[in-house]
């Protein structure tokens, strides 16, 4: 029998995430010489739709889902998915698959999508991790997760890229066996099938890589939990074992910043998630994000980014093929 998929994608949408999650489908159905799995691609209007990446794809309108025969409903977003909470077409239809128990997932920022539309309450669900910050503040009933894909009962979701296609080849497993799972993995090169509790950014990736400095990375993971209420810099190296003095001769060697310093960059590259993915005020992003005033968010903000965040909130919503914009800054 056919597993039937509606993969609804919305402007701007994570073109690798999306076609990742639908390459394994066609690797089992080509190896099985079956159509185990057939999907097709909606948008509210239907009509060419432009990918995050600049390509263009064409879809048909949500209204031509035949509902009956619906096995998995997917939402695929990339940047502002805040701009289609207005969008009736797409978030009526979201409520109308849930309240029928279709399972429902999220590729990148669709996971803001599904919350909005009141389908995440009480759920695990994860996203992008550039934007897990962001859902995990605008919608505290969801439990965010940073592993690279969650499934939770009727939800599904991805953080984007290649994460797609782990999740894919864990449905086809959940569905046909796993020796299917790992034929599809096989065909198109995805050497190792990663498994639900695997973290986006590795530890032994992030921040530092494999520094032989237990300590400095002790501090880095206090600090990323400590960032709407920030620790001095004693009370760290108390809580790490090690001496202030010691400390701060460790960040000077690996990061070439005070641990003053690297610890305001790290709240302020949150902030910037905040004011380029969100709505939030600018006060309730700088309080979110440790600082005492919005003049003092706003004065070291311009001094990191070169630019003020009521200017970056503008800029930032460009979508990413059509500006330069480090979300990201190197340390």
């Amino acid at each position: 029998m056919t597993y039937e998929i509606a993969i609804v994608v919305t402007n701007d949408f994570n073109a690798m995430g999306t076609t990742a999650f639908i390459d394994p489908l066609r690797a089992a159905n080509y190896l099985d010489n079956e159509t185990l799995y057939h999907w097709e691609l909606f948008s509210s209007d239907g009509g060419l739709l432009r990918a995050s990446n600049g390509m263009m794809i064409d879809t048909r309108p949500i209204p031509d889902i035949d509902e009956k025969c619906l096995d998995l409903a997917v939402i695929s977003s990339s940047w502002t998915p805040e701009q289609h909470y207005d969008d009736a077409t797409l978030i009526k239809s979201i409520k109308r698959w849930g309240r029928r128990g279709i399972p429902l997932c999220a590729i990148d920022t669709g996971a803001f999508i599904l919350a909005h539309a009141g389908q995440l309450k009480n759920h695990s669900a994860t996203t992008h991790y550039e934007h897990l910050d962001s859902l995990m503040e605008v919608n505290p009933q969801v439990t965010a997760s940073d592993n690279l894909f969650v499934m939770d009962g009727n939800i599904l979701s991805t953080s984007g890229g290649t994460a797609s296609i782990d999740l894919a080849l864990h449905i086809i497993g959940a569905q046909h066996g796993y020796a299917l799972t790992n034929a599809a993995a096989r065909y198109i090169f995805h050497q190792r099938i990663r498994t639900t509790d695997e973290r986006q950014n590795h530890p032994a990736h992030e921040p530092l890589g494999n520094t032989p400095s237990q300590g400095i990375r002790d501090a880095i993971l206090l600090m990323e939990e400590n960032l709407e209420t920030p620790l001095s810099v004693p009370d760290i190296a108390a809580r790490v074992g090690i001496s202030q003095r010691h400390l701060t001769r460790l960040f000077q060697r690996y990061t070439r910043q005070s641990a003053v310093q690297y610890y305001r960059d790290m709240r302020l590259d949150r902030g910037r998630a905040f004011v380029t993915q969100t709505e939030m005020s600018v006060i309730e992003i700088a309080m979110a994000c440790g600082f005492s005033s919005v003049e003092h968010f706003s004065r070291a903000y311009r001094r990191r980014f070169r630019i003020s965040p009521r200017e970056d909130r503008v800029a930032g919503r460009v979508p990413f093929q059509f500006r330069a914009l480090p979300l990201q800054s190197s340390r």
